[in-house]
């Protein structure tokens, strides 16, 4: 359970950070209150998930999949660039969250 915790986690950590970009500073209402809603279920999954997980393997994977799901957001939603070393990169980024957990 604590290992599904953490990916949701890190998926609510996309949907936050992904509000964040259009709350506009959080002059907009209805992004700023998804960021914040999306933040506290992260944090609380991420809680949740480290009383069983090792506090350093379980951060890499949520950060790792915040960071990938924000960066495929970015290059499908916002027009952030897109080219094969960024790409590769993200391929890097989901190998060492697949390893990490094969690790533990």
């Amino acid at each position: 359970m604590a290992w599904l915790a953490l990916i949701l986690s890190g998926l609510f950590e996309t949907v936050w950070a992904a509000a964040l970009s259009v709350s506009r500073g959080f002059t907009r209402l209805g992004p700023t209150i998804v960021f914040g809603v999306a933040l506290i279920i992260s944090m609380g999954g991420l809680a949740y998930a480290l009383r069983t997980i090792p506090v350093g393997t379980g951060y890499a994977i949520w950060v790792g999949i915040g960071a990938i799901g924000t960066a495929i957001y970015g290059m499908v939603a916002m027009n952030d660039p897109v080219s094969a070393a960024r790409i590769t990169c993200l391929v890097l980024i989901v190998g060492g969250v697949v390893g990490l957990k094969f690790l533990h």
